[in-house]
Parts: structure tokens; C-alpha cells; sequence
């Protein structure tokens, strides 16, 4: 699913107005040439008259004298152009202007979304994703690995946690091209500052430029949204709106888990919320500063290891990188 049904017909809504806009300024430019020029009036309806005939002709078979009215026409319209061209209009001032000739304002060529359609979508993506700024300065693109460490060998990895994390970046990049077969999900664990925010940021750009519905919330968002959707705190149908799209959504992160306020009610809607997405086999992405061993005793039992049987479980090593870069460009 990249669009709700409400927003792929408010963007229809979109291409019918312009279709509508598109007319009416035809209509004003024909009545603007028509006035000043009536030659070109009697010949537009005569163009009109000739291709009308033409088509009655081809109703009864008489294909001869289709082609004779058409080839007349053809005549017709030279002339016309030639008599715009000579009261200093363009040949094609008459004809309908759209703001997509591709598609022709339709939205669609050749039964696919035309690339000024998928452009909006894209439009509309980033705007429900709720992080349009973070992406533009968080993605593959801007991520650089000078600051992480390439001489000291972690214990547990036996690597460097340069070599660590380039295998986790390559990950997340695999995470992103496998999205359509298998709709997977991650859960980022690791310290404050490691870079779990930044990697999802990078997952959720690429796969809203390829037309995937992403939400980015923290989670005491997602506990705000649920809990309203559930008493009623707010707009009812907007707020259940809203909780259904979090179901829904293509990818959904949840952000910093463990820092909202902990409860039986929390505990339950993570649980709900993620056994209802990998039912309908959508995507998520957990980060969090806890460990496993801290989500179990937070989450309870039930929650983490439903999220440890289904999830790509990625701890990201290293220092506070803000910390070390500020301290690198000191």
C-alpha cells in the first residue's frame, strides 16, 4: 500500500481540477482568437463540420469518403494555423494545455502511474512520514564512516567497529532492496548516540523515493496515537484514522522505545501493534537504548520474543558520534 484510498483520490481530485482548469483556459483563449480573428472561428467550425461528417461515414463503411472529409480537414487546419500564425498566435494556441503532456493530465499513460503522479505520491510520503527535514540530512548519501573506530577490536565482534558497522550498513542497504519480496523488520539496539535513528532515516528515505508508505514516530507517540484511537481523547475518527494507517503503513519506526511511560497498556499495544504488522506482513523498525535482556524485563517475556523470532536484530557499536565528532572538529 503506497497511498490510502482518501489520499489517492484527493490526488485524482487533484488531476481533475486541472483538467477542469485546462478547459476553461482553452475556452478563454478560442474566445479571445474567435473575437479578434473570425476567419478562424468560421474555420474551426468548419474543421468541426468536416471531421463530424467523416466519422458519420465511417459508421455506414464508406471509408473513401472518410478519407476525402479528413484529408479536407487537414486542409482546413493548415490554413487556420497559418492564419493564427499571421495574427501573432502560436499554431497551438487552441489546443488544450496540460501541466503533464505525458499523461496529459490523467495522472496515468499506459494503464501505470505517470512519473507526475508518482511524483506527488512521493510528496505526500514524506509528509506522513513525519521526518521530511531528518531525511534530507540523514540518508546513504550524507553517511560517512570517518568517525568511526578502525583500531580497536571489540570483544564480543572480534572486529573493529568500523568493520562492524560497515557490515551493518550493507544490511540496512540489503533491508531496503529485499523491501518488496519480504517487507522484513529490524530492531536497533545500542547506546545513545550509536547511530540507530540515523541508519532507520536512511532505510525510510530510500524506500519513500521507491513509493513506499513510511510512518516515523517515538514511541510515546505511538502510545498517544493508540491510546487516543482506543479512549476517544481526541477527534475519534481522525484518531482511529490515524491508528489504522500505523497498522497499515508499508514501514512503520518506532523510535527510542523504553523512554515513554511503561504500563500494563503500553505493553499490550506494542505487543498488538506488532504481531497485527507482521500478520499483514508489513515492515518495522524498532530502535531502542535497552538491551534484550532489559526489554523482557519492560516489555515482559511475550512481547520480546515475538520481536526476537521475527525481527533482524542489529546492536550498533561505537561511542556517542556527536560526542566524537564534536571532539573530531575540535
Amino acid at each position: 500500500m503506497a497511498l490510502s484510498n482518501s489520499q489517492y483520490q484527493a490526488l485524482m481530485r487533484v488531476y481533475q481540477q486541472r483538467q477542469l482548469e485546462n478547459k476553461r483556459e482553452q475556452d478563454e483563449r478560442v474566445r479571445e482568437v474567435f473575437e479578434k480573428v473570425p476567419e478562424i472561428a468560421r474555420l474551426s467550425d468548419e474543421i468541426a463540420a468536416s471531421m463530424a461528417q467523416a466519422a458519420r461515414r465511417m459508421v455506414v463503411n464508406d471509408i473513401q469518403g472518410a478519407g476525402t472529409l479528413k484529408k479536407q480537414a487537414a486542409l482546413l487546419r493548415n490554413r487556420r494555423d497559418q492564419r493564427l500564425k499571421e495574427s501573432g498566435y502560436p499554431p497551438d494556441y487552441l489546443e488544450l494545455r496540460y501541466h503533464c503532456r505525458d499523461c496529459r493530465d490523467t495522472g496515468y499513460m499506459d494503464g501505470k502511474k505517470c512519473h507526475c503522479f508518482r511524483r506527488m505520491e512521493i510528496e505526500i510520503l514524506y509528509d506522513q512520514s513525519n521526518i521530511r527535514e531528518r531525511l534530507e540530512k540523514e540518508n546513504f548519501d550524507t553517511l560517512s564512516m570517518e568517525y568511526y573506530d578502525r583500531e580497536t577490536v571489540d570483544g564480543k565482534t572480534g572486529m573493529t567497529v568500523y568493520e562492524y558497522m560497515s557490515m551493518v550498513i550493507e544490511e540496512c542497504r540489503a533491508f531496503v532492496e529485499s523491501f518488496e519480496e519480504e517487507k522484513g523488520s529490524i530492531l536497533f539496539t545500542g547506546n545513545t548516540g550509536c547511530g540507530k535513528t540515523f541508519l532507520s532515516s536512511c532505510i525510510a528515505r530510500e524506500l519513500i523515493r521507491r513509493c513506499y508508505s513510511v510512518v516515523y514516530l517515538t514511541a510515546t507517540d505511538l502510545f498517544d496515537i493508540l491510546s487516543d484511537s482506543r479512549f476517544g481523547n481526541r477527534e475519534e475518527e481522525e484518531a482511529k484514522d490515524r491508528a489504522a494507517y500505523i497498522l497499515d503503513c508499508d514501514l512503520l519506526i518506532i523510535d527510542d522505545l523504553g523512554t515513554e511511560l511503561i504500563n500494563t497498556f503500553t505493553v499490550s499495544q506494542l505487543f498488538y501493534c506488532v504481531n497485527e504488522r507482521l500478520n499483514r506482513k508489513k515492515g518495522t523498525i524498532i530502535s531502542t537504548n535497552l538491551t534484550l535482556n532489559q526489554m523482557r524485563d519492560e516489555f515482559t517475556e511475550r512481547v520480546t520474543s515475538r520481536i526476537m523470532s521475527q525481527y533482524r536484530i542489529l546492536p550498533l557499536l561505537g561511542k556517542d558520534l556527536r560526542l566524537v565528532k564534536q571532539g573530531y572538529q575540535a
